[in-house]
C-alpha cells in the first residue's frame, strides 16, 4: 500500500514538473531574444558600445511598449566583447546556439566583425552592425545566395567622400593636405582619400605619417604647411589626432582641420582640451541637436549612460533595432532567411533617428546609410554639436564623389 503510494507520489511530481516544465517553455517561446555583442569595457572604443547599448535597450523597450514584434515581447540579449577578438567570437556562438536570438546588433570594432562574420553566416541570423567602419564588412558574403550582414553606420569611403567635398569648396587656394597615422587605418584612409580627391580633380598638396604612439608632429605639420596647404585631413585615432591639433598650435598653423567620426571619442576631447578640440570638423550622421528625435533619446541615454559623448552610436544602434523588428514583422516570422530577404525586399517606410529609412537596402546593398545621410560635426562645450556654415549649405549631391 505505501509502495504504491509513494510510486503514485513520484508519478505525480514528475508529471507535475514535465508540466511546469512545458509552462516555462511555453512562455519563454513567446519572447523573441536579440543578441547585442560589442566592446563596453575593453579599449577606447568601448564608450562608442555602451551608448550603443543603450540605443538597442530603449528601441526595444519602445517596441515593446508597443506591442512588441509579431504580438510577442522583444528581449536583449548583451554581451561585452571587450575588444577581443576571441571573445567576440565566443558570444556569438554562445548568442546563437545557446541564447537562440533571431538576430544580432553589433559589434563595435571592425576586426571583431571580420573575425565572426562567417558564424552568422553559416546559421543564417541576421546582424545589422550600427559601429564598425570597415568596407568588408558587408561585402563578403555578397556573392552568396543570401547575405545575411546588414551595417546601419558610416563606411569609411562615404565620410571621406563628405569631408573631402567640404575640404575642396572650402579651400581657397585648393591645396589639401593628409596627415596619417601609420596603421592599416590610416594607411587605407590616405588611399581612399588620394582617390577621392582625384575624383574632384586635384592631388593633395603633401602627405605625411606619424606612428600610432607619437605624441609631437610639428615636423611633418611644418612640412604640410610649406607646401602651401590651407586644410588638412588629419586620419587617424582620436589620440594620434588629439596630438596633431596640440602640435598645429604649437607651430601656430591653424588651417582648416578635418577628420572621421572616431574623433567624437571622449579621448580626443580630453587630450586635446576643450577649445582646441573645437577646431576640428568631422562626419557624423547625426548629433544631440540634429533633429527633436536625437534630442529625446539622447535626453533618455543621458539618464542611465551620463558620461555619454558618442551619442551617434546610440541613434544608430536605436535604428538597427527598428529595421530588425520591421523585417520581422514583414516577414511574419523570425526565421532568418525570411527577416534577411524582408529586410531586403519592400521593407516598410520606417522613420528613424538618423533618418526615415525607405527601402534601406536591397540585394545588392546591404548599407543603410550612405554619404548623402551624413553632416557635418564638431565639438562645442564639450558635447558633439551639428555644425553648418556658408560652406555646407553649397554642398550639392554632385559633390559628393566616392
Amino acid at each position: 500500500m505505501i509502495k504504491n503510494w509513494i510510486h503514485s507520489h513520484k508519478r505525480r511530481l514528475i508529471l507535475t514538473a514535465a508540466l511546469c516544465s512545458l509552462g516555462t517553455t511555453a512562455v519563454q517561446a513567446q519572447d523573441i531574444r536579440i543578441g547585442f555583442n560589442a566592446d563596453q569595457s575593453g579599449t577606447a572604443a568601448a564608450e562608442l558600445g555602451m551608448a550603443a547599448r543603450h540605443g538597442f535597450e530603449l528601441a526595444i523597450e519602445d517596441i515593446n511598449k508597443s506591442g512588441g514584434v509579431l504580438g510577442r515581447k522583444l528581449v536583449g540579449i548583451v554581451r561585452d566583447d571587450t575588444g577581443a577578438p576571441p571573445k567576440s567570437i565566443q558570444n556569438m556562438t554562445e548568442l546563437i546556439d545557446s541564447e537562440k536570438v533571431a538576430g544580432v546588433v553589433g559589434p563595435t570594432n571592425s576586426g571583431n566583425a571580420l573575425a565572426w562574420l562567417h558564424i552568422p553566416q553559416q546559421k543564417k541570423i541576421p546582424v545589422i552592425v550600427p559601429v564598425a567602419t570597415a568596407t568588408d564588412i558587408t561585402k563578403r558574403y555578397a556573392a552568396d545566395a543570401q547575405n545575411y550582414i546588414f551595417r546601419v553606420s558610416m563606411v569609411d569611403r562615404e565620410q571621406v567622400a563628405l569631408l573631402l567635398a567640404y575640404a575642396v569648396k572650402s579651400s581657397k587656394n585648393k591645396k589639401i593636405g593628409f596627415i596619417a597615422d601609420s596603421t592599416g587605418f590610416g594607411t587605407q584612409g590616405v588611399k581612399d582619400a588620394s582617390e577621392v580627391l582625384a575624383l574632384h580633380g586635384l592631388q593633395p598638396a603633401a602627405v605625411e605619417k606619424f606612428g600610432p604612439k607619437d605624441t609631437d608632429m610639428t615636423a611633418q605639420l611644418a612640412k604640410i604647411r610649406d607646401a602651401g596647404a590651407d586644410t588638412v585631413l588629419i586620419y587617424g585615432l582620436a589620440d594620434g589626432n588629439a596630438h596633431t591639433l596640440r602640435s598645429m598650435e604649437k607651430i601656430n598653423y591653424m588651417p582648416v582641420a578635418i577628420g572621421t567620426w572616431g574623433n567624437m571619442s571622449s579621448v580626443l576631447l580630453n587630450t586635446a582640451g576643450k577649445k582646441l578640440a573645437e577646431h576640428l570638423v568631422f562626419a557624423t550622421s547625426t548629433a544631440e541637436d540634429s533633429n527633436p528625435r536625437a534630442s529625446a533619446l539622447a535626453a533618455r541615454v543621458r539618464t542611465r549612460y551620463p558620461q555619454m559623448v558618442t551619442f551617434v552610436t546610440a541613434a544608430q544602434a536605436y535604428d538597427s533595432v527598428l529595421l530588425l523588428a520591421a523585417a520581422m514583422n514583414k516577414a511574419g516570422s523570425i526565421d532568418g532567411e525570411k527577416v534577411a530577404a524582408a529586410l531586403e525586399n519592400n521593407l516598410p517606410d520606417v522613420q528613424g533617428i538618423v533618418k526615415l529609412y525607405s527601402k534601406p537596402f536591397s540585394k545588392v546593398k546591404h548599407e543603410g546609410l550612405g554619404v548623402e545621410d551624413f553632416q557635418l560635426g564638431k565639438w562645442k562645450d564639450g558635447k558633439v554639436t551639428n555644425f553648418s556654415d556658408a560652406i555646407t549649405k553649397t554642398i550639392t549631391p554632385a559633390d559628393l564623389k566616392r
